[in-house]
């Protein structure tokens, strides 16, 4: 049995809310650092711009480029970890689907190396990340800290 070309990660969660006030979670910077533990994703939400994902303290986790944005169905991005060079060339596809009174979000996660370490970090720091949106947007109130995001 041969393996498989590429490693991936999909995570669905069903979140009571509409696909705009999800969308505008995602993409807006002092929301996101309420579910994102304090980091935040910076660009200009185009097609072919830049993004970098930044800690509290200005330190870049990761950057990439916007490949597709349609707001507010569907973004990927072009990823790459900056701590380890290994870690890059990843795509993450986002897709919010409206289904009745609540959205479904997927999140794709992909790299073209079979048993990649950035999917098995993004595989423990996407679900924290998404429970603690699925609970702000329902609650009022993000998660507390989970433990500590992997840095791959």
């Amino acid at each position: 049995m041969t393996e498989p070309a590429k490693s991936s990660f999909v995570y669905v969660t069903y979140i009571r809310t509409t696909p705009e006030t999800l969308w505008a979670a995602l993409t807006t910077p002092e929301f996101m650092k309420k579910y994102w533990f304090g980091m935040n994703i910076e660009t200009e939400w185009r097609a072919g711009s830049p993004w970098k994902l930044v800690f509290p303290d200005g330190r870049v986790a990761d950057t990439g480029e916007i490949i597709e944005i349609e707001k507010p169905k569907r973004l990927v991005l072009r990823w790459r970890n900056q701590f380890r060079p290994e870690l890059r060339d990843a795509r993450c596809v986002i897709e919010l689907e409206p289904a009745g009174e609540v959205v479904r979000l997927t999140i794709t996660h992909e790299i073209d190396k079979p048993g990649s370490k950035l999917i098995g970090a993004v595989g423990i720091g996407w679900p924290k990340i998404l429970s603690s949106l699925k609970t702000l947007l329902e609650t009022g109130t993000a998660l507390p800290a989970i433990g500590e995001l992997p840095r791959a």
